[in-house]
C-alpha cells in the first residue's frame, strides 16, 4: 500500500489529467447489454453561441453528482452530452461577426453563410468540451449529439411530416410575435415582458359629416395606418347612436366604420377602441368575427410601408410615431399623451421591441397536446417535479396555451420540409424528400424553431440512426431525470413531454429537478452590463473544480436561486483541505504491510473499542439520511450533513480519540481498520460532490483501480454508544471552563452531575471518567443535590458543577445564570403553548407529544434549580 499524500493539498496536482484517465479507462461508458438497472441523463444541450457560464457549471454539477451517485449505487448509467445549434442566437452572433468584416449574409448567400455558421459551431464546441472536462462531467462521449446532426435532422423531418399528416401542424396567417431586428417570427416564450414608461395617446376620430368626434386612445399610433374600424360595446349607452356610422382616421383621412363587439370593456379607457387586425391578436379575432380586411402597414424590419403614404413610408415605426404626434398636433386632432407604465414585449435574443404582426407561418396545434399533458399529470404515471409546485406551473401554462409558431425566417436550423408548386403557390407538398418533379417546386425558405428539434432530445439522441430498434433507445428511455431551470418549463420541458409521448408513446423522463438562477452575492442577476458575471473556468483556475462544485451543490435548494460568492468557494477549499489533512494522518499511521479487513470482518469484529463502535454508528445514521436526501435531490442538506460528519465527528473527535487508541497495542489494529474503513466510505459518499480529490485520495489507499468501482455504503451499525456524545459535550464544557477561568490543564477538576437526565452518566460513569481523565484531567461524580452555594455551573441535559470557590467569578456567574433563566422561561412558555394547542395535540405523533411533555418537566426542574441558586447567591 502506498501510504503517502503530498504535504499540502494542491488542486492543480490532484485534478491534472484525472478526467482524461477516467475517459481513457471508459468509466463513463454506458453498457446497454449489462444486467444492471439503467439510469440516464441527457444533458440539456448548451447553445454553441459561446462559452459556458456559471449557470451551466451549476446545472452540470447537479447532473454529474446524480450520475456518480447512481453509478456507485450499482446502476448502469448514461450521461449523454450534446449541444444545441440555437437558431436565432447563433445566427445573430455569426451575422455580427460578418458585419465586423463588412459582409452581410445576403451578400454571401445561404450556402456560404451556413459554412460560416458551421465554423463558428466547431470553434465553440471545442471550447465547451474543454470546459466540460474541467468540470469533470461523467459523459459517454461516444454518444455525443448535436441538434443539426444528420440523424437528428432525419427524425425532425419525420416528425414534422407525421404531425402535418395528422393535422397537428398547419400553415396559416396569424398574428405572431415579430422580431423586426432579426426579421423573424418568435414564439410566446421567447418574448420577455418588461415594465416600461410610455404613453397612452389620445386622438380625435371625427364622425363623418359632423363636428362630433370619438376619443380613441392607443399606445401604438404607428399602426393607425392599418385601422379598419372603431369598436364600442353594444351595451355602452354613450356610443349606441354612433354604431353604423363612419369615423375619419386622422392619419390618412380614410372613413372607417364604427361597429359593436362585446370584447370592448365598458369601464376601460374611453370605451372606444381602434381595430388594427394585422397588428394585434385581439383585433385580428374581431376582424375574423366581422369579416374585416387585414392590411399590414409595416415592413418586416419595422419601417412603415406604402400605407403610410409619401410622408411616412420608410420611417422607423418609432420615428413615425413621433411624426404622427407632431403632425396631428398641428391639425388639432391630437388630444393628449397620458404617461403610463405598461408591459412591453422584448425579443429574448435581439432585445428588439416585439411587434404583433400578421404573418404566414407554420404552427403546431396545441389543444390536444395541452390536454395530453394535463391528463398525464393527473394520473399515477405523472412526471414528478422537484419541487412539486412546478407541476402546477406546467398545468397553468397548459390551461392557457396558444398554438405554437414553429417557423423562423432564418437560415441556420432545420429547414422546413415543405415545397410550393411554382405554378400554383397554394399547392403545398410536405414530405421526407422533395417531390419527384422537384424542378416544379420551391422549398420553404424558413427553418424550424430551435425548440422543435430540442423538444425531441430525450429520445432522438438515443436512436443512433436505428430508430425504435436502437438498444440505447430501448434501455435508457425514459431518462431518469431532467435537470433544468424554471425559466424553460414552457419553452422546452412541456414540448419534450408532448413530442416524446406523441412519437414514442413513452414519457421523456421520470423526474424533473428544477433549479433557479445563479445570482451574485448581493442577489442581483448576473449580466454583462452589470459586470458581475462569473466565468467558472476562472474559479476553477484559482480554486479547483472540486471547490466550485462543492460550493454550488451545498448551496442548491431545489427550485431556488443561489448566490455565488468567493467566500463559499474558499470555505469549500478549506473543507477539502481538512479532508486532505485527515487522510494524511490516517495514511501516516499505517504500516507498510497494512491490509484492510474485508467489510464483513468490520461488521463482525469483537475487537472494536467504544469509539470505533460510536463512530460507525454515527456514520450509519448519516449515510442513511444522505442516501435518502440525494434520492430526493436535496444536495445542500445532504452535503452539509456530510460536511458536519467529516469535520466534527470524524476529524475533530474520532481522530482525536484514535490518537490515544493507536498508541495502545490492545486497540491499535481495530482502530486502524475502522479509521481506514470510514475514510474509504467517506470518500465514496463525497465522490458525487468532490470527484477529483476523492479519487486521488482513494488511489493512495491502493484498493480497487478507481473509486468508481466501489459501492455506496449501505450497512447499518447499531451500538449502544450514545454516552460518547455526552462525553463530547462534557469535554467541550470543561475545556471552555478551563479557558474562561484560566485554569491550567494539570489542575484536576472534580465535577458533580446533578438534576435532570442522569441515566446515561450514571450507567456509564466509569467509561465517562476514563475519557475525562484522558482528555481534560477531570472526574465526574453523581449527586442528587447541590454541593455548594457558590458552585460553578454548566448545563447539558443535566447540571455539572465544581465545588471550588477559587474558580468563581461571582458577577459573571450571576449574569450567566440570569441569561439561562430567561432562556428556560422562554422554553417553558413555548412548551406550554404547544401542549395547550389542540391542533398540536390532535395531529402530532404520540411520541412527539410525550417528548414535549418530558422537555417541559425538565425545563421546570432546571428553572427551579437556577432560581434556587440565584436566591442563595
Amino acid at each position: 500500500m502506498k501510504k503517502e499524500l503530498e504535504t499540502k493539498y494542491s488542486y492543480e496536482i490532484v485534478e491534472e489529467n484525472r478526467y482524461e484517465w477516467w475517459i481513457q479507462n471508459k468509466y463513463f461508458k454506458a453498457t446497454p447489454d449489462s444486467k444492471k438497472p439503467k439510469f440516464s441523463i441527457v444533458l440539456p444541450p448548451p447553445n454553441v453561441t459561446g462559452k459556458l457560464h456559471i449557470g451551466h457549471a451549476w446545472d452540470g454539477s447537479l447532473q454529474d453528482a446524480i450520475i456518480r451517485f447512481k453509478k456507485l449505487n450499482g446502476f448502469d448509467v448514461l450521461y449523454l452530452p450534446g449541444m444545441d445549434h440555437a437558431g436565432i442566437s447563433t445566427q445573430v452572433k455569426v451575422e455580427a461577426k460578418l458585419r465586423e468584416q463588412g459582409i452581410s449574409r445576403f451578400e454571401l448567400g445561404r450556402e456560404k453563410f451556413l459554412e460560416q455558421a458551421w465554423k463558428w459551431k466547431h470553434k465553440y464546441a471545442a471550447i465547451i468540451r474543454q470546459q466540460w472536462s474541467k468540470l469533470g462531467l461523467a459523459f459517454d462521449y461516444s454518444m455525443e449529439k448535436f441538434t443539426l446532426d444528420d440523424d437528428i435532422n432525419k427524425i425532425v423531418t419525420e416528425i414534422f411530416v407525421d404531425f402535418y399528416n395528422k393535422g397537428l401542424i398547419y400553415k396559416g396567417k396569424r398574428i405572431v410575435n415579430w422580431d423586426p431586428m432579426q426579421k423573424t417570427a418568435i414564439s410566446n416564450v421567447e418574448v420577455i415582458y418588461k415594465e416600461v414608461e410610455g404613453f397612452m395617446y389620445h386622438f380625435k376620430y371625427m364622425i363623418q359629416g359632423t363636428n362630433e368626434f370619438l376619443n380613441v386612445a392607443t399606445t401604438r399610433p404607428e399602426t393607425m395606418f392599418a385601422d379598419q374600424c372603431l369598436v364600442v360595446n353594444p351595451k355602452d349607452e354613450r356610443y349606441t347612436s354612433f354604431i353604423g356610422k363612419k369615423a375619419i382616421n386622422p392619419v390618412n383621412n380614410q372613413a372607417i366604420p364604427i361597429i359593436a363587439d362585446d370584447y370592448v370593456e365598458l369601464d376601460f379607457g374611453t370605451g372606444v377602441m381602434k381595430c388594427t387586425p394585422a397588428h394585434d391578436l385581439n383585433d385580428f379575432e374581431i376582424a375574423v368575427r366581422h369579416n374585416l380586411e387585414k392590411p399590414i402597414c409595416m415592413n418586416e424590419d419595422g419601417t412603415i410601408n406604402e400605407m403610410g403614404g409619401q410622408e411616412y413610408q420608410g420611417l422607423d415605426r418609432f420615428e413615425a410615431r413621433n411624426k404622427i404626434i407632431e403632425n396631428l398636433t398641428k391639425e388639432k386632432t391630437f388630444i393628449k399623451a397620458e404617461p403610463m407604465i405598461h408591459q412591453v414585449g422584448f425579443s429574448e435574443r435581439s432585445n428588439a421591441i416585439v411587434e404583433p404582426y400578421l404573418s404566414d407561418q407554420w404552427f403546431v396545434k396545441m389543444d390536444s397536446f395541452a390536454d395530453m399533458i394535463l391528463k398525464l399529470q393527473e394520473s399515477n404515471d405523472k412526471i414528478k417535479f422537484f419541487p412539486e409546485r412546478f407541476d402546477q406551473v406546467l398545468k397553468k401554462w397548459m390551461e392557457n396555451i396558444h398554438d405554437w409558431t414553429i417557423s423562423r425566417q432564418l437560415w441556420w436550423g432545420h429547414r422546413i420540409p415543405a415545397w410550393y408548386n411554382k405554378e400554383d403557390k397554394t399547392k403545398i407538398y410536405v414530405g421526407m424528400e422533395a417531390p419527384k418533379d422537384a424542378e416544379n417546386w420551391i422549398q420553404d425558405e424558413d427553418v424550424l424553431d430551435t425548440w422543435f428539434s430540442s423538444g425531441l432530445w430525450p429520445f432522438a439522441t438515443l436512436m443512433r440512426g436505428e430508430g425504435f430498434e436502437s438498444k440505447y433507445f430501448k434501455e435508457y428511455l425514459p431518462n431518469g431525470v431532467l435537470v433544468t431551470g424554471h425559466d424553460i418549463i414552457f419553452s422546452w420541458v412541456s414540448r419534450m413531454i408532448f413530442q416524446t409521448i406523441e412519437y414514442t408513446g413513452q414519457i421523456p423522463f421520470k423526474d424533473v429537478l428544477i433549479h433557479g438562477l445563479v445570482r451574485d452575492e448581493h442577489g442581483a442577476k448576473m449580466s454583462k452590463s452589470l459586470g458581475n458575471g462569473i466565468d467558472p473556468m476562472d474559479v476553477i483556475a484559482n480554486n479547483g473544480s472540486d471547490s466550485l462544485r462543492f460550493s454550488l451543490l451545498t448551496n442548491s435548494t431545489p427550485g431556488q436561486d443561489i448566490r455565488y460568492s468567493d467566500s463559499k468557494v474558499k470555505a469549500a477549499w478549506n473543507f477539502i483541505n481538512k479532508l486532505w489533512n485527515a487522510s494524511r494522518y490516517v495514511l501516516m499511521n499505517l504500516e507498510e504491510d497494512f491490509k484492510p479487513w474485508e467489510e464483513q470482518a468490520i461488521l463482525n469484529s469483537n475487537s472494536l473499542n467504544e469509539t470505533d463502535k460510536w463512530v460507525l454508528t454515527e456514520f450509519s445514521k448519516v449515510s442513511k439520511q444522505v442516501n435518502y436526501l440525494i434520492d430526493k435531490y436535496e444536495f445542500a442538506i445532504a452535503g452539509k450533513m456530510l460536511y458536519d460528519f467529516v469535520w466534527n465527528t470524524y476529524c475533530s473527535w474520532y481522530i482525536e480519540f484514535a490518537k490515544v487508541n493507536l498508541n495502545n497495542p490492545k486497540t491499535k489494529e481495530a482502530t486502524q481498520q475502522t479509521i481506514v474503513y470510514l475514510l474509504k466510505n467517506i470518500l465514496i459518499m463525497l465522490h458525487p460532490y468532490l470527484p477529483f480529490v476523492t479519487e486521488h485520495i482513494y488511489k493512495t489507499l491502493d484498493m480497487k483501480n478507481s473509486i468508481l468501482e466501489e459501492s455506496w455504503f449501505d450497512k447499518e451499525f447499531v451500538f449502544e454508544t450514545d454516552y460518547i456524545n455526552v462525553v463530547i459535550e462534557l469535554i467541550n464544557s470543561i475545556r471552555e471552563f478551563r479557558a474562561t477561568n484560566n485554569i491550567k490543564n494539570n489542575v484536576i477538576l472534580n465535577w458533580n452531575a446533578t438534576n435532570g437526565n442522569l441515566e446515561i452518566v450514571t450507567k456509564y460513569n466509569l467509561e465517562i471518567n476514563n475519557f475525562l481523565n484522558e482528555f481534560v484531567n477531570a472526574n465526574l461524580s453523581i449527586n442528587e443535590s447541590l454541593v455548594s452555594e457558590t458552585t460553578s455551573l454548566s448545563v447539558l441535559d443535566f447540571f455539572i458543577e465544581i465545588p471550588n470557590d477559587d474558580f468563581i467569578d461571582k458577577e459573571k456567574m450571576l449574569e450567566e445564570l440570569a441569561t439561562k433563566k430567561k432562556e428556560l422561561e422562554n422554553e417553558i412558555s413555548r412548551s406550554e403553548r404547544m401542549l395547550s394547542n389542540e391542533n398540536f395535540i390532535s395531529k402530532a405523533a404520540p411520541s412527539k407529544i410525550e417528548e414535549e411533555k418530558e422537555k417541559y418537566e425538565l425545563y421546570k426542574q432546571q428553572l427551579e434549580l437556577i432560581q434556587d441558586k440565584l436566591n442563595k447567591m
